[in-house]
């Protein structure tokens, strides 16, 4: 093959290699462009040889770019870009943005964020298919690491070399009581005071339940110390046990806010703990982003989440 069939071939295998790289799979690109596996190896293989350098290496089943192949990544997207406006203008024709966002949430920004702003986000982005999963924290971030999704929405966050965290919004934690309990006719009460009643706690791997040991730790308290009567996994569980007389718990104001509104529950601060938290959207940096995940961020960039009353 001579140089001239080599340029005439560049731009297909950009966009063969961009995609490999947005995946961290060749199976994955292949299916995503419906090529064989093969190809997909084939035209990277071409790229590397034409440039002489390594753009992938293998780590845990996946492929993750080097150094020479995140330089050619961002002048990849340059160069299709450019292609995509050339098209544009000539033709008059838009091309929609399309593919797949994967994500992954935690209980509140996945059960009180998500719907409402994948509504909003769906109706902009009409042609990007959004496949998204509601776990705990330390799941959502496990997920992230491992290629599984692009982006995550955490309660909380971890010291990583991998993973890049942003701000998303803040979070108000109360001590919610059913109607008619010892506490509904009260504002705030304290830690001390806490330890006499039955308490429901969430899972470890949570984000409040991350939030609330730490925040117990600078209150000179432990969960030790509590009278956990139920450990559930999700915050619709704990807030129905509440309901119904089987304990108090710690939840979100995002979580009870019908609730509240209702007069089924009371809420109330607790005056020796720290009562907010910050939420995030977790990234794996040794990844790039494809571009339905960069546009999913440019949106929550101009729709903010506004904390809940």
């Amino acid at each position: 093959m001579d140089t001239r069939e080599l340029d005439d071939l560049q731009l297909p295998y950009l966009e063969t290699f961009s995609k490999a790289a947005e995946l961290s799979s060749f199976t994955g690109a292949a299916r995503a462009l419906r090529v064989t596996q093969a190809s997909v190896s084939q035209r990277v293989q071409t790229l590397e040889k034409l440039l002489s350098k390594p753009l992938f290496k293998r780590q845990g089943g996946r492929v993750l770019l080097t150094d020479a192949g995140r330089k050619l990544y961002d002048y990849a997207q340059r160069i299709l870009d450019l292609h995509r406006q050339a098209r544009r203008e000539i033709t008059g024709l838009e091309t929609p943005a399309g593919g797949e966002l994967c994500l992954a949430a935690s209980s509140i920004p996945g059960e009180h964020f998500l719907p409402a702003l994948l509504s909003k986000f769906g109706q902009t982005h009409p042609h990007i298919r959004v496949r998204a999963a509601v776990s705990d924290s330390m799941d959502v971030m496990t997920q992230v690491e491992r290629g599984e999704v692009s982006l995550g929405l955490v309660g909380r966050r971890i010291d990583s070399t991998h993973l890049e965290f942003r701000y998303l919004a803040s979070d108000h934690m109360v001590l919610v009581v059913p109607a008619g309990h010892a506490l509904s006719s009260r504002k705030k009460v304290s830690v001390k005071q806490l330890l006499q009643h039955p308490f429901i706690l969430r899972e470890a791997g949570s984000g409040l339940r991350h939030w609330f040991e730490k925040s117990l730790d600078k209150a000179g308290y432990a969960l030790a110390d509590l009278r956990v009567g139920l450990e559930l996994g999700s915050n619709e569980a704990i807030k129905e046990a509440v309901l119904r007389g089987a304990g108090v718990a710690i939840l979100s104001t995002f979580a009870v806010q019908k609730e509240l509104w209702a007069g089924q529950l009371h809420a109330l601060e607790v005056s020796n703990l720290k009562s907010d938290r910050e939420m995030f959207i977790v990234r794996d940096r040794r990844r790039v982003l494809p571009l339905p995940a960069r546009l999913f961020l440019l949106f929550l960039e101009t729709h903010p989440i506004v904390q809940a009353p």
